[in-house]
């Protein structure tokens, strides 16, 4: 009685192992995940996302390497983050991002050009424990577009600059802008203030003083004329 409720329960058991066998088969069960199409505009930056996924158990330390290539499945690698190989088109424009011990980042592309407009395939290396080192990547990989920023204008009325010796005039709407004299002329401008200044005060003295010299003049010729007709009076009655 109870080996016959023990054998039907020991295949239950081998059938179900058997499932999960085919569910998790380390040599076929591996794949790399990355977006279709991403578009991004000139001098911009674009984050190729990647999800790699292994059934198996990976070694202690898997080593896990990530490349890149370009234009098609078997294309030229422009990206390997295990040799620290960076290609010449690239050069410090590339940044992986992958934290340690996980399955998901992304590959950064820097300062975008025209001519990266490409289809980008990522792929993974790492040591497993049962299979040693395994390999694979993405078989569509990501079509990558680059556009042209949209460029912003500001209308405004239109002006003509007419320069001349420290001044700039603005001709359109009759505005005009006195700029900051230079160091010379400021200095040209200041002594002939002073030399003009210096003119006028000499001037206003020489004024005065032939005034006053006029006034006294007068003055001496009139007490002159009243001494003589006080000497004539006397002179009169003395007589």
């Amino acid at each position: 009685m109870g080996l016959s409720l023990l054998l039907p329960l020991l295949l239950l058991l081998a059938t179900l192992q058997a499932g999960n066998s085919e569910r998790c088969d380390p040599k076929m069960d591996y794949r790399m995940d990355q977006p279709e199409h991403l578009s991004a505009p000139k001098g911009g930056t674009i984050h190729i996302n990647f999800t790699f996924y292994y059934c198996g158990a990976l070694a202690k330390d898997p080593r896990v390497n990530i490349a890149l290539r370009r234009t098609h499945f078997h294309g030229q690698f422009i990206y390997n983050s295990s040799r620290h190989f960076v290609h010449e088109d690239y050069k410090d424009r590339i940044v992986l991002n992958l934290p340690e011990g996980q399955k998901s980042g992304f590959l950064q592309i820097l300062n975008l050009r025209e001519e990266d407009e490409n289809t980008y395939f990522c792929r993974v290396q790492l040591k497993t424990q049962r299979f040693g080192w395994q390999l694979w990547q993405s078989i569509l990989g990501t079509k990558l577009t680059v556009y042209l920023a949209p460029k912003t204008t500001t209308k405004g009325p239109t002006s003509t600059v007419t320069t001349t010796t420290g001044l700039s005039v603005l001709e359109g709407n009759r505005t005009s802008v006195s700029l900051p004299l230079s160091v010379g002329a400021v200095v040209k401008v200041a002594l002939a203030i002073a030399v003009l200044k210096t003119a006028i005060l000499g001037l206003t003295l020489y004024l005065r003083w032939k005034t006053s010299k006029g006034l006294q003049t007068t003055a001496r010729t009139v007490a002159r004329g009243s001494l003589q007709n006080t000497e004539e009076k006397y002179e009169n009655i003395g007589i």
